[in-house]
């Protein structure tokens, strides 16, 4: 069973038989991240496919930047990125692999070209606050990597390559065989460009922009007895970086990191009750090197143990009870940075009751309270509501309060940390009409957000620079997506078009901050017919202030950009294809002084087992 097919079964919860009939109709399917259905069910979630992923295969900012309503702010192709959604800050995004929250015990927040790209089944986008079911920094959205397990499918593989401008190439291999018992998934991928570009009106040259990275994944799952399940997923992940430099003989940098993660779950559904035992362990090193020949100048290992109990007891059909508990123990050693050898214990225990009582209306209400050592947590909670007013019209609603614990650098950095930070807190609502009409389907999501105690590092009289609790910002806007798909004979179409408006103001200042573009536009168009297949992307990024002061002369000004590939599939098994990116040869930059790429372009080839 395919995932869309599993959600249409989940989605069904209006009929009084879904939660005994679940079990049985979806165990064709594991699939990691078992709260991400639930979460459909009341809050908009988009969904990349692996074949989205593809189309911007390069690094996961561009698939965001593209695909999403995410903004991202990248130092040049390949370097360091960061998201923003709904005008907060990469500490305020919420990455998740598997279920688990993967942001760095250092920073606070993940660097998304430092995150594996391929291997995923699938990628989901949420906009807005998570965190009484993913924790600490889902305050303005998560972006979930998620793995399946299909069962009674045999064997399939792939292997894929591609080359492209800039000394581009990757190449991808994945493999898996099942049985009704037995489900078995691995996956590798190499990726390196020297990623020399110039952007000569400009007088830009990307100097040092050399990347790459090897990432494998592993997972596997036995029915133990119908009712119980076994199964594991890890994720190996190691990347170099170097930074780019303006001048010729400037002092080359470079940023190494390698990623391990590991997950071991047992699931158990009988009748009423199932229940998701998960215990995980997660380890992150990073190595910078100031000369980039030299030996290293700073870096740290980060350590994650995890065990997160997920139950479920169904007390009537429509009324169902979710009770989630977690348990962390963070360990984090610094390498001259001041941090040295520090732990912190954080758990959890949040509660979740879902009502449903007609086919029309559905209700969830959430409450959670973290024990994070040494630091007070607020209580957060979360509400959320579904109307089905007609074949043609729904809206939903939602209320939470949302946090963000201070990281380790925030603590415990020499000079500069602050043992007697506060969490950051936020207060949010979002309410999402949809209409539906012939082929069309159109989502308005206006939203508000309040954040406080925003943690901010800032100079100090004594000549360097501290993490304070000092911004409030309150951010509002819309978030809108209009979709159309159409089928007929062999004719496949689908387009996905947004639009967003975003103002997010410190409170004190009353002034637009930093990086937040007032206004993006995207449209993705697929068109397939028999064995062809081609896509065209549009991206409209507004006004964007790199000041505090909203400086107008230091603004990264509008820009458009357009992508677009083609491919061909030969006997179901050989597939050709080719990508032009930046079409219009825009000179653009998401960073200040940090141009992209303009007009270049890419082949690669296909084959399914």
């Amino acid at each position: 069973m395919s995932l869309k097919k599993a959600f249409v079964v989940v989605s069904g919860f209006f009929s009084l038989n879904f939660y005994f009939g679940q079990e049985t109709q979806i165990d064709t399917l594991y699939i990691f991240d078992t709260q991400m259905k639930k979460v459909k069910l009341f809050h908009e979630v988009q969904t990349l496919s692996a074949a989205d992923i593809q189309k911007n295969a390069s690094n996961l900012s561009e698939v965001l930047r593209f695909q999403s309503p995410v903004y991202i702010k990248e130092n040049g192709r390949g370097a360091v990125s960061s998201p923003s959604f709904r005008g907060t800050t990469a500490q305020q995004t919420a990455f998740v692999w598997n279920g688990i929250n993967i942001n760095s015990l250092f920073l606070g927040q993940g660097d998304v070209n430092n995150i594996a790209l391929s291997g995923y089944d699938q990628m989901e986008v949420k906009s807005g606050g998570g965190s009484v079911i993913y924790g600490s920094g889902a305050i303005g959205g998560s972006i979930h990597l998620n793995n399946d397990l299909s069962f009674n499918k045999g064997f399939n593989a792939q292997i894929h390559s591609e080359g492209g401008s800039f000394s581009t190439y990757q190449n991808f291999a994945k493999g898996s065989f099942n049985n009704d018992k037995f489900s078995f998934k691995a996956s590798a991928n190499y990726l390196i460009s020297e990623n020399n570009y110039k952007v000569e009106e400009k007088n830009y040259i990307n100097r040092n922009g050399k990347f790459f990275n090897t990432t494998f994944n592993i997972g596997t799952s036995y029915k133990v007895s119908q009712q119980n399940t076994v199964s594991w997923q890890s994720q190996w992940f190691d990347a170099t970086q170097n930074y780019p430099i303006f001048e010729e003989n400037g002092n080359k940098t470079k940023y190494e990191a390698q990623t391990v993660r590991s997950l071991l779950a047992w699931d158990f559904n009988h009748k009423k009750i199932s229940n998701s035992l998960k215990t995980a362990y997660t380890e992150d090193n990073f190595q910078y090197f100031g000369i980039i020949n030299a030996p290293k100048t700073s870096g740290g290992t980060a350590k994650n143990y995890i065990v997160k109990n997920d139950f479920n007891y169904f007390i009537v059909p429509q009324l169902n009870l979710n009770v989630i508990g977690e348990f962390q123990h963070n360990i984090g050693e610094g390498y001259q940075s001041g941090i040295s050898n520090v732990h912190r214990n954080v758990g959890s225990v949040a509660g979740l009751l879902r009502y449903f009582p007609s086919s029309k209306i559905s209700f969830e209400a959430g409450i959670k309270q973290d024990f994070v050592e040494d630091i007070k947590s607020p209580l957060l909670y979360s509400f959320s509501g579904k109307w089905k007013a007609n074949r043609w019209y729904q809206m939903s609603l939602n209320v939470s309060k949302n946090f963000r614990f201070p990281s380790f650098n925030d603590l415990y950095w020499e000079q500069g940390g602050n043992l007697n930070l506060k969490p950051e807190t936020s207060l949010q609502t979002d309410m999402t009409h949809e209409l539906k009409a012939f082929d069309f389907t159109l989502k308005i999501s206006p939203y508000y957000m309040k954040i406080d105690q925003m943690i901010r590092w800032l100079p100090t009289p004594m000549g360097y620079w501290s993490a304070f609790n000092t911004q409030k910002v309150e951010s509002y806007g819309l978030e809108s997506q209009l979709t159309y798909q159409k089928k007929f004979n062999h004719h496949n179409l689908r387009l996905i078009a947004g639009y967003i408006y975003t103002k997010s103001t410190d409170v004190e200042t009353q002034r637009q901050l930093m990086y937040v573009p007032l206004h993006k536009i995207s449209a993705n168009l697929d068109y397939a017919y028999r064995f062809l297949n081609i896509y065209a992307q549009g991206l409209y990024n507004g006004l964007t202030y790199t000041t505090a002061d909203e400086s107008r002369k230091y603004a990264i000004n509008p820009y458009f950009v357009v992508n677009a590939g083609a491919s061909a599939t030969l006997t179901k098994k050989y597939t050709l294809g080719a990508r032009v990116n930046n079409i219009t040869n825009t000179a653009y930059q998401t960073v200040a002084y940090y141009y992209m790429p303009q007009r270049n372009y890419s082949i690669y080839a296909t084959i399914n087992f």
